[in-house]
């Protein structure tokens, strides 16, 4: 029987992504090993797995991996629409009977090496551990992020109060000082539900089999030291840590209208002259900060590639109704604008590419990092503006853009622009990225120390006995 580990995906396009550029990964360095992914899908869909299955083959060029299987979970009907941060969790939590019995099923015809989960899926760590199969969880942001995540216990066992009531910085080892505002809004009330979820997810994490995270030494090596030397969880051992990154998924080649519209335009444009403004597929604007960036542009006089996402309900609004009156005829002739998407890896990868303004996810700031374009940071949610804190203050490849209570205003934008395209500290970013796109390209090549953590990420579960499935007869209780 073949060597077999299980890769469960959090819900969505963003986490299946990563998960299946992670396998693919694994296979090319552990090529008799054999990997099934699990896929969840919404609630209340009707899918059609061999048709989604067949596009996911086909989209990710796992045509070249044979040994990737997929298994979709059966859908789950729910009564009530949940927000979207809210969701993965509970679809994944509602799957886990199912999961249970995929497990039991994949174990019958292979051997079950590991389980890798998503971080958001860490429920189903009730499971694994249950059945005592070796679990490992995918960290897709940073290590600077992860060491914060995991001093949460430490911090909830110390205090009585909630962040968002401290007067002093929290002392996170390998880091810098973190501001309470830049933490992520749910870990600030010990009260809320967002709270809990993330201190089970610190816990869940700290007992597992180890923590893959998409980074490398060079760009985190200060939180990196401290992580690995126990700093951050004194009252307890780390967990063991493999980095693997930067692990970022193909650029799409733009072959649709719009990717063709933007690279061909990209293709008139002066080297390193264009500043790019995207802001994930979350990144959505009003009315009020369109025109502001819109302003911000406009004063810096230089060209642009802008991503509008609009929170306006309504998608019958042009462009010309969302932004200035007269801005798009005014700047056609060195900037453009395109609604919604951009083949942002292809784009990033240009030689008209000057700079990039982020929301601060984790991939896009990677993905920059590879291109050496330099940034501004714009951040949004969830860990983003921890990233913000690392990209500007520890790996100083980014420009920090100033707000206030989330609101840029146009002379700001066009200020920082300006210094990232013209002055010394642009070119001091500029050159401290190029370094770190090397650096990047040194981690994943011969004896690099991604190679090196993925040497140590395989051994690790040879090293384990395979899982077998209960019998028939064993009960199975969640803990």
């Amino acid at each position: 029987m073949k060597d077999t580990l299980v890769l469960y995906p959090a819900l969505g396009k963003g986490h299946l992504n990563s998960m299946i550029e992670l396998g693919k990964l694994i296979l090319t360095h552990n090529p008799s090993l054999s990997l099934s992914i699990l896929i969840l899908s919404p609630p209340n869909t009707t899918v059609q797995p061999q048709q989604e299955i067949q596009k996911l083959i086909t989209t990710f060029g796992c045509e070249s991996f044979p040994s990737i299987t997929f298994h979709h979970i059966p859908t789950i009907s729910f009564p009530i629409t949940l927000p979207p941060h809210i969701l993965p969790l509970e679809v994944c939590g509602r799957s886990n009977h199912l999961v249970n019995h995929i497990l039991q099923s994949i174990s019958k015809t292979s051997n079950l090496k590991g389980v890798i989960l998503d971080f958001m899926n860490y429920t189903t760590n009730q499971i694994t551990s249950t059945l005592d199969i070796p679990t490992y969880f995918f960290y897709t942001s940073g290590a600077a992020t992860l060491a914060v995540f995991l001093q949460l216990p430490t911090i909830h066992q110390n205090t009585t109060k909630s962040l968002k009531e401290f007067h002093m910085h929290p002392h996170i080892p390998g880091l810098p000082q973190v501001p309470i505002a830049d933490m992520p809004d749910e870990v600030k009330d010990r009260e809320g539900k967002g709270y809990k979820v993330f201190l089970d997810m610190a816990i869940s994490m700290k007992e597992s089999d180890g923590v893959i995270i998409n980074t490398f030494d060079a760009i985190e090596a200060r939180a990196l030291k401290a992580l690995k030397a126990g700093l951050c969880l004194p009252e307890g051992t780390t967990p063991p840590l493999f980095c693997i990154g930067p692990m970022i998924s193909p650029p799409s080649k733009g072959e649709d209208e719009r990717g063709s519209l933007c690279l061909n335009w990209l293709d008139s444009q002066p080297s390193k002259s264009v500043v790019f403004l995207c802001f994930g597929s979350m990144g959505r604007f009003s009315k009020a900060q369109l025109n502001e960036i819109a302003i911000g542009l406009e004063k810096s006089e230089h060209r642009f590639l802008w991503v509008v996402r609009s929170d306006i309900e309504s998608e019958d609004m042009s462009l010309d109704e969302l932004l200035p009156e007269g801005f798009l005829e005014r700047t056609k002739e060195k900037g453009m604008v395109v609604r919604n998407w951009a083949p942002q890896g292809a784009i990033l990868k240009h030689n008209s590419l000057g700079g990039f303004v982020t929301h601060c996810g984790w991939n896009s700031v990677l993905e920059a990092v590879c291109e050496g374009v330099p940034m501004i940071a714009w951040p949004m949610y969830a860990e983003q503006r921890l990233n913000r804190l690392i990209m500007v203050e520890e790996m100083k490849v980014a420009l920090k853009l100033y707000e206030s209570n989330g609101f840029v205003n146009g002379a700001e934008l066009s200020e920082r622009i300006k210094e990232l395209m013209e002055l010394d500290r642009g070119i001091e970013i500029r050159e401290r990225i190029l370094k770190m796109k090397t650096s990047a390209k040194e981690a994943r090549g011969g004896g690099g120390s991604s190679l090196v953590d993925l040497k140590r990420l395989g051994d690790s579960w040879r090293e384990h006995a395979s899982w077998n499935s209960l019998s028939p007869n064993t009960p199975f209780h969640f803990r």
